[in-house]
């Protein structure tokens, strides 16, 4: 079976963008708006600077940060994890499982063409990578 490359699934994407000078409070506001998990945080148009998700936003909480006030660039991952858009899709959700996170963001030197969430993958995609890890638990 061919999967398909992250190139088709983020083609029409227009992924959630902000500048490391935006508050966590306008990402959080942005992300609940959008329905979506994840900031990708690009300086110059759209070079990807780093990322910023809901997990990150409960940290920043449990440490008693202000987030009206605080500033992505202050909390967000930086260079983060990517994938190229020519790759597939079990290659993407290796990186997923391997790295125990669950955005991906898609780049091209280093310009930011999309994101890929765990729930962005098609069952036959998901099954695959299970059977890989099960033939891999079974070498151990």
């Amino acid at each position: 079976m061919q999967t398909r490359t992250l190139h088709e699934m983020v083609r029409n994407q227009k992924p959630l963008t902000l500048p490391p000078t935006a508050t966590v409070k306008k990402a959080c506001e942005a992300m609940h708006a959008r329905r979506v998990g994840a900031v990708l945080v690009v300086e110059h148009g759209d070079r990807l600077a780093g990322i910023f998700t809901g997990r990150d936003a409960v940290r920043l909480l449990a440490e008693g940060l202000d987030a009206a006030h605080t500033k992505l660039g202050a909390v967000m991952t930086r260079n983060p994890v990517t994938i190229a858009p020519e790759q597939n899709a079990i290659e993407a959700l290796r990186l997923l499982a391997d790295g125990g996170f669950r955005h991906l963001p898609v780049v091209k030197d280093g310009h930011v063409v999309g994101i890929v969430s765990r729930y962005d993958f098609r069952a036959t995609e998901q099954a695959r990578m299970d059977e890989e890890t099960g033939y891999f638990e079974v070498l151990r």
